[in-house]
């Protein structure tokens, strides 16, 4: 039976999921997998998460160069979050030559080619499951499961906590400012921005940076989209899109409108999805629980059980290429407006001029009466066009002085 010892480096939620699992399944593992985790040193700051976890005195270490120099280490798990001390302790990890196994997404998404040139250099493992949606295991996938596949596009929900939000917003009919509010959440989709350039890049053979990824948050999502965009059949999700096309790779998180057929728009509370499409496999979608302490706990020891047993080490970095990859930014997309006209005739007809103008045809609209201030609401979806031509059709509609857009999102 294969043994190795494992050192984990913070106790934090997913620190303490690993944990966990390894101290109550080291027995199952044993039996399933014929190999022997054992933990061997912990390194964490905090004496309360020790003792809150049982750990033992002989396994607590009171620094990184402690853990690396105990010869029964051979996994190093980095759960300690930051890019700062965490790429300070992998690397030191790495020149051991000891694996290193990480959940930290945006360690993995600013420093990969850096952390994996050192791992080669040293005969040391880098593996970084865990990154990417959680428990999901999708990096496992592009990895070992899809590999024989030109892997053309994917779309997902990438951030766990947005999606609990925007379903507890179309729940309770309220909006993004209200509900982000009590619940404390920041407005951004960095997070998601960084799951993204790591799996667009494993998926397409080729880097794709995180701050080439156009990234918008829900900070700007009314009560009055929601019920207008259900109204038109469509449900709003924070979504990660990446393409892989002739004139280059077009990826971004940004909250867009699902139609209720497609399989994301049934995807509710904190779980994550990815729905994937491959040359020969076709449609592929992974969903699931994407974040908390056992489902992203789970993905880490998956990457130990794996290291533990294959002897063969195998690099897939976000690669430094020779020739700078291609972005398409003036993507095309279909669009939700909602607008404010002024109850006048001849200002539909002056709308609907414009888009002709501009190339823009409608799908469907619905229309609110007008109140006593004489303006009406008007929300509608577009057929699909290229974004600069929406941006340019929505300035001209902003200058008549007579429409007004409220809201502008995408339609995915």
């Amino acid at each position: 039976m294969k043994k190795a010892g494992v050192a984990i480096l913070g106790l934090g939620v997913v620190g303490g999921g690993v944990y966990r699992i390894l101290t109550e399944q080291r027995e199952y593992f044993r039996s399933s997998q014929h190999v022997d985790l054992s933990v061997e040193s912990v390194l964490e700051l905090c004496g309360g998460r020790l003792d809150e976890l049982g750990v033992a005195e002989e396994l607590r270490a009171s620094n990184i160069a402690e853990v690396v120099a105990n010869p029964d280490v051979n996994l190093i798990v980095d759960c300690i979050g930051g890019v700062d001390a965490a790429k300070e302790y992998a690397l030191t990890a790495l020149k051991t030559g000891k694996t290193v196994v990480t959940s930290n997404r945006e360690l993995y998404a600013k420093f990969a080619p850096e952390l994996e040139r050192s791992a080669k250099r040293h005969n040391a493992g880098f593996f970084f499951g865990g990154s990417c949606m959680g428990g999901i295991p999708v990096v496992r996938t592009l990895l070992d499961g899809v590999q024989s596949n030109r892997v053309s596009s994917m779309i997902g929900i990438l951030d766990g906590q947005a999606n609990e939000l925007l379903t507890n917003m179309a729940a309770h009919r309220a909006g993004a400012g209200q509900v982000m509010k009590e619940d404390g959440a920041p407005d951004h989709a960095y997070d998601a921005a960084y799951q993204l350039s790591i799996l667009a890049s494993l998926a397409f053979h080729t880097s794709v940076p995180y701050d080439k990824i156009l990234s918008e948050g829900i900070g700007g999502v009314t009560e009055a989209d929601l019920s207008d965009g259900e109204a038109l059949g469509y449900t709003l999700k924070l979504v990660a899109i990446a393409k892989n096309t002739e004139s280059g790779v077009e990826a971004r998180v940004h909250p867009a409108f699902l139609h209720k057929n497609h399989p994301l728009a049934a995807v509710e509370g904190d779980r994550n999805a990815i729905f994937l499409t491959g040359d020969s496999v076709g449609d592929l979608m992974l969903v699931g629980k994407g974040e908390g302490e056992l489902p992203t706990g789970s993905a880490v020891v998956s990457d130990l059980l794996y290291a533990a047993t294959h002897t063969e080490l195998h690099y897939a970095a976000l690669r430094e290429q020779e020739k700078e990859t291609a972005f398409v930014t003036d993507f095309r997309s279909a669009y939700y407006l909602r607008l404010t006209i002024d109850d006048e005739p001849g200002v539909l007809a002056k709308l609907s001029a414009i888009f002709a103008k501009f190339g823009v045809s409608i799908v469907d609209l619905i229309q609110r009466p007008a109140g006593a201030n004489r303006k009406a609401m008007l929300s509608l979806v577009t057929h699909i066009t290229h974004e600069s031509t929406m941006r340019a059709a929505i300035a001209k509609l902003n200058a008549t002085g007579l429409v007004k857009v409220e809201s502008l999102l995408r339609v995915a």
